[in-house]
């Protein structure tokens, strides 16, 4: 059996010394070669920006042995010298007059220079060359009206190169900057704070470059006059933060302007709580951030938050600064010195951001792979050194921001005793897989032969990878059996000796026999009528299909009938439409594929319902295409018939991995033409299906699609990746997280997809656990449940190799704010003044309070628009109003909000303070809420009905009073002859510390309904009684509202009757 296939470099000889002394003549420098004075660069042009018709020198220095020549390529071409254009006899570019014409004779564009001496070539990094150009503003300053006392904002936009200083003018004079409420930003926005009369009239702004300068369209400024006094309301941000996209070392500005009253108070912090660099940072005006000298570091998220000075309201407005880097080498190739036919490996790894794009270059000239000469990533492989690889070879980096090669010098050595090379070879096909090859002995030292080298790569295509056998001395065949069917391959064979090898024998070219195919061919069934089914089918990948096809067979049937019905279409054919079948019926259809070697395995069986007779009117079936992204997701693409007049209301897609339940229905909206299925198992087919519904469901559309194989160490013994790590989950807003996390180390950039999995934490349906696809290393997960606690993993896929899951990271959704505003607000007075407030929480299970906001007012200070403001935790809903001033209404209402934001406020409760005479005749409190408020003006006109029945009851009152004058003094007579007896059983019975009263007689229980049970409820204080002990009063509150004192019960205790009162005791 021969030995499996092996990468070319990766040596089996048949015994111990041998792989010694191959690996010691193959990789081994060899000692006692010559030194060369390193050819490199002292000077290299640079980036530079002129005007047209100005001078300008492109510094061009080489240093290494003389002579050394200096030639000039632009955008890769060679440059000739003319009046205009020389070098100089430094190797600088000089042009007299740059000309700036479109065509070939505008002199911008990229410049390199090209040192060469006779060990080689390198060549310079990339100068861009541009001239100065200004646009037309691409946005102009707009009028607008303020209110005194407010804010305005002009902003301008113009492209320049380099980029323009743009300055303002106020009725067409500069404005000056010393003002502190006046800023003017780089980025073309003027803001003016606490706009007064004196702001009002023109303003433009004027973009000015060294050669260039443009003003702007004036914009009118009106200001409007103030009202006297202005209404709170929580702030506002009218200009938030940009994602802006920069280069290191620039100034970047995020503008946050905002309103409110009063004036709010601008923050700025970064979205992953690192702390913002103070040393390159201040703020601009009232609230801008501007980043001077921009690093890497300071990319990130950063989140504007306006908050009313001393409270809790805020809003916030956040943008990404992303930071671009030009490359920058991590590994630099090393110069390497190899013996003739020998291997070198040159290395070379650079980042930056963007990643950038690798390339190698041999004296100065851009490297292309070969059979010899191949590069993978970042890392440049020779293969059979020639004297012809002996040159300075250059590794360059690219990106948007620049460019950096690095150079290293391959020197070959040479051998006088090497021998020829075998020859008369030639190879013979045995199989589909297995071809063998034979060759004669090197005719020139054939004797100091200690082993052959067999080399192959397969002859179509490019870039292909070429394999490497090394066998002993004592055979001239070998037999390859690792090939792949139909396929052509090129051979040659190498003799080694212990101190070189001989070169390359001649090639030979052989294919290999054919082969059923490996799979069948994915079908896609659609119905155009209720009687038929159009079956189409894509060519099988050449790897699977093993030779030219010749036949498809197709099958079908009824899925209630057992016989089978066949068709054989030649091999050029790729779909087939079965027609007079039978209206709502469920057919089965397979395909099977043969070369001229023979018929292929039969794919499985795929279900297809005709529409039903009557579906007229029904949507036709859409064009799908069905796509892997990687092992675990497929893309789902459609397009509906553009001639297709039925109206459509959504899709219903179904999904079924073969063998399985069908999934589905997902319904999709009309609009949706792309659907991904993920969290797939990997090498499995599915089967997909598609239709478009009205009041009916529409013709469907099936197609069947194999998920490849997620690359495992038993795949090709390579380590899964890594998963992405420090998963990073951050809540926006009540229906979204946002997460961001950091790929894994790779040693050459690569393009990383990645799914994230979230699901709520202890969800028990896993068909509702959601997977997303990005190639971004953080993503915005919308569509949550509010106030929930979630789930977060990260996995990546790279080159068809998927890593495991990264540890789970939980978070929650915020809370949404409140919808509606505390119920049941209730004002109280209950001191001269003093009121107390209470309220319930807004309606809603879900609603989540942190904080209470009171305004109240009186009527003056209401329509003045001046409020006082009170706060008080989620958790209490009561709050004391004190300093009311006698004889005013005040104004009540309330909110409630949480760190989302505040939600609406209740309806406005009214309270009347009543002066103190009044106030004191009556004794009852005076309770309003929301739902019985009523207006009061401060006076009460009392008409002459309320007269007379004042005049009525005083009458009454006073009768009444008369009368128990008499019987109590009838009472007291008859109670002087008992009166020591008493006064003994007085003595016996009383304790000597006072006990409180209980409640009285019948005219005892008058007074108290009188009081709404006041008295009753003083002595004892309940379990939901609350007492105000700041020491401001003696007041008790119960669930039933506040308890006042009746100090006048004493003076009524005279009308009891004694002996009542003496057994109480």
């Amino acid at each position: 059996m021969a030995p499996p296939l092996r990468p070319l470099g990766r040596l089996r000889p048949p015994g111990m010394l041998l792989r010694a002394l191959l690996l010691l003549l193959l990789l081994s420098p060899v000692p006692g070669v010559w030194c060369f004075s390193e050819l490199s660069f002292v000077k290299e042009p640079q980036d530079v920006t002129v005007t047209r018709k100005d001078p300008v020198v492109l510094d061009c220095q080489a240093h290494g042995e003389v002579p050394i020549k200096v030639t000039w390529l632009k955008n890769g071409a060679k440059v000739s010298e003319n009046k205009r254009i020389e070098v100089l006899s430094n190797g600088s570019l000089y042009i007299s007059e740059v000309e700036g014409r479109r065509g070939e004779q505008s002199d911008e564009g990229f410049y390199q220079c090209l040192a060469m001496n006779k060990y080689g070539a390198i060549l310079s990094q990339k100068a861009h060359l541009a001239l100065s150009t200004i646009s037309a503003f691409e946005a102009q300053p707009i009028s607008t009206e303020v209110h005194e006392g407010g804010v305005a904002r002009f902003a301008c936009k113009i492209s320049s190169h380099p980029p323009a200083v743009i300055t303002w003018e106020f009725n067409r004079t500069a404005l000056p900057m010393t003002m502190d409420r006046i800023t003017a930003l780089p980025t073309g926005v003027l803001q003016i704070y606490d706009v007064s009369q004196r702001d009002s009239g023109n303003y433009r702004c004027v973009a000015a470059t060294v050669a260039h300068r443009r003003k702007s369209m004036e914009a009118s400024l009106a200001v409007i006059p103030a009202k006297e006094s202005k209404s709170f309301h929580t702030p506002t941000i009218i200009a938030g933060p940009q994602n802006i996209t920069t280069s290191l070392h620039q100034t970047v500005v995020l503008e946050c302007m905002a309103t409110g009253n009063p004036k709010p108070i601008i923050s700025w912090s970064r979205l992953d709580h690192k702390s913002i660099d103070v040393f390159n940072t201040r703020v601009l005006g009232s609230g801008n951030l501007m980043i001077s000298d921009v690093r890497l570091q300071h990319a990130g998220v950063y989140v504007c938050r306006a908050t009313t000075p001393g409270t809790r309201n805020f809003t916030v407005a956040m943008a990404t600064l992303t930071v671009l880097a030009p490359p920058s080498f991590v590994e630099w190739p090393e110069s390497l010195t190899r013996p003739r036919a020998g291997t070198a490996r040159f290395m070379c790894q650079a980042e930056g951001i963007p990643s950038p794009k690798m390339s190698w270059l041999k004296n100065g000239r851009k490297i292309h792979s070969n059979g010899r000469i191949k590069m993978y990533n970042s890392k440049l492989v020779i293969n059979q050194i020639i004297p012809e690889d002996d040159a300075i070879y250059q590794c360059m980096a690219e990106n948007s921001q620049g460019s950096i090669l690095s150079r290293a010098r391959l020197t070959v050595v040479m051998s006088e005793d090497r021998p020829s090379a075998p020859y008369n070879v030639h190879a013979e096909t045995m199989s589909s897989s297995a071809i063998l090859l034979a060759w004669e002995r090197p005719l020139y030292n054939s004797d100091k032969v200690i082993a052959y080298s067999v080399h192959y790569m397969k002859a179509e295509g490019l870039n292909n990878e070429e394999y490497q056998v090394v066998i002993g001395n004592d055979t001239t065949h070998y037999i390859i059996d690792d090939l792949e069917p139909a396929s052509n391959y090129t051979f040659y064979i190498v003799a080694y000796m212990p101190m070189g090898a001989s070169q390359m024998s001649d090639h030979v070219t052989q294919n290999t026999l054919e082969d059923v195919p490996l799979r069948p061919p994915e079908i896609s069934l659609t119905s155009r009528s209720p009687t038929d089914i159009l079956i189409s089918w894509l060519p099988i990948p050449a790897k699977y299909r093993r030779g030219q096809v010749v036949l498809y067979r197709l099958s079908f049937r009824l899925s209630t009938e057992n016989s089978i019905q066949v068709l054989e279409l030649p091999g050029t054919t790729h779909e087939y439409l079965l027609e007079g079948l039978k209206p709502d019926s469920v057919y089965l259809v397979r395909i099977t594929a043969a070369t001229r070697v023979g018929l292929g395995e039969s794919s499985v069986w795929t279900s297809h319902r005709t529409p039903k007779a009557t579906s007229v009117k029904a949507p036709k079936s859409p064009e799908l295409h069905l796509e892997p992204l990687n092992c675990t997701t497929i893309s789902v693409r459609w397009q509906q018939d553009v001639e297709d007049t039925a109206a459509i209301q959504g899709y219903k897609l179904y999904y079924k991995e073969e063998g399985q339940q069908e999934n589905g229905p997902i319904f999709l909206d009309a609009k949706d033409l792309l659907y991904t299925l993920s969290g797939l198992d990997p090498r499995r087919k599915y089967h997909v299906r598609l239709l478009a519904y009205n009041i009916e469901d529409g013709y469907q559309a099936d197609q069947t699609v194999s998920t490849p194989g997620c690359v495992s160490v038993r795949d090709r013994m390579v380590p899964p990746p890594p998963p992405p790590h420090h998963l990073y989950a951050k809540a926006n807003t009540s229906s979204s997280i946002f997460l961001h996390w950091r790929r894994p180390a790779f040693t050459a950039a690569q393009i990383i997809n990645y799914t994230i999995r979230c699901n709520p934490v202890g969800l028990q349906n896993a068909s509702l656990v959601l997977y997303l696809q990005t190639s971004e290393t953080q993503m915005l997960v919308q569509g949550l449940e509010p106030n929930t606690k979630y789930e977060f993993a990260v996995r990546l896929h790279v080159d068809q190799l998927s890593s495991p899951w990264s540890p789970v990271v939980y978070h929650s959704t915020l809370p949404e704010a409140p919808a509606g505003p505390p119920v049941g607000v209730k004002v109280t007075l209950i001191e001269d003044d003093t009121a107390l407030v209470s309220w319930k929480p807004p309606d809603g299970p879900e609603t989540v309070v942190t904080r209470y906001t009171i305004l109240y007012a009186s009527r003056k200070a209401w329509i003045a628009g001046e409020w006082q403001v009170l706060h008080r935790e989620g958790a209490i809903t009561m709050a004391l109003l004190e300093n009311l001033v006698a004889g005013n209404v005040y104004i009540v209402k309330i909110s409630a909000s949480n760190e989302v934001g505040e939600g609406p406020f209740s309806n406005s409760v009214e309270l009347a303070v009543l002066p103190k005479e009044t106030s004191e005749s009556n004794q009852r409190p005076k309770r309003l809420d929301s739902a019985d408020a009523k207006v009061y003006s401060g006076y009460y006109h009392l008409d002459q009905k309320s007269m007379t029945g004042i005049a009525v009851g005083v009458g009454i009152a006073l009768t009444c009073i008369l009368i128990c004058v008499l019987i109590l003094i009838y009472r007291s007579k008859a109670r002087k002859s008992s009166a020591s007896k008493t006064a003994q059983n007085g003595t016996q019975q009383l304790p000597r510390t006072s006990a409180p009263l209980a409640s009285g007689n019948e005219v005892g229980k008058n007074l108290e309904g009188a009081v709404g049970n006041e008295e009753s409820l003083m002595p004892m204080i309940m379990p939901n009684s609350f007492i105000d002990a700041k020491g401001g009063t003696d007041l008790i509150i119960n669930s039933y509202g506040p308890i006042i004192k009746n100090n006048s019960k004493k003076k009524w205790f005279f009308f009891q009757d004694s002996k009542k009162i003496q057994v109480e005791q």
